[in-house]
């Protein structure tokens, strides 16, 4: 089985995130990146070569597939700001219809502007989704 090619490394936040072109995008990961570290408490780490993580939980699939992923994370892509939200959002419905435009994928929520959202909102979710998954390990996928 192939190893995981995303994994947990020792390159700078702070040095990654100033290589973003765009300034209003580098603006909002590094606010991100803030309020990510203050909900959770944990300190960032990149996961890959884009990633921004915060804590990380264990998943094993029936298939032997196994690794570890970050709890939360963001990813400041040209297309829009990438929040990696590991629960996935069913059960947020409420969270989701207040938060501002975004997007969504299984377990990714997709922003184009920090400014759009109600911080209080995303400061829950991410509260929310850090503290189902952190520290722990999943025999499924944790949603």
């Amino acid at each position: 089985m192939a190893e995981p090619k995303t994994t947990r490394n020792d390159s700078d936040v702070a040095e990654f995130l100033a290589t973003v072109a765009d300034e209003k995008r580098r603006a909002d990961a590094e606010a991100v990146c803030e309020l990510m570290a203050e909900v959770t408490g944990a300190e960032p780490a990149m996961w890959g070569s884009a990633i921004v993580g915060f804590g990380e939980y264990r998943y094993k699939y029936a298939s032997g597939r196994e690794g570890n992923w970050p709890a939360v994370g963001m990813s400041p892509r040209k297309q829009a700001l990438t929040l990696y939200v590991s629960t996935g959002f069913e059960g947020y419905d409420d969270l989701m219809s207040r938060l501002g435009p975004h997007r969504t994928s299984k377990a990714c929520l997709y922003v184009k502007r920090l400014s759009d959202l109600d911080q209080d909102v995303l400061r829950e979710l991410v509260k929310g989704a850090y503290e189902h998954v952190n520290g722990k390990t999943f025999d499924s996928e944790p949603i």
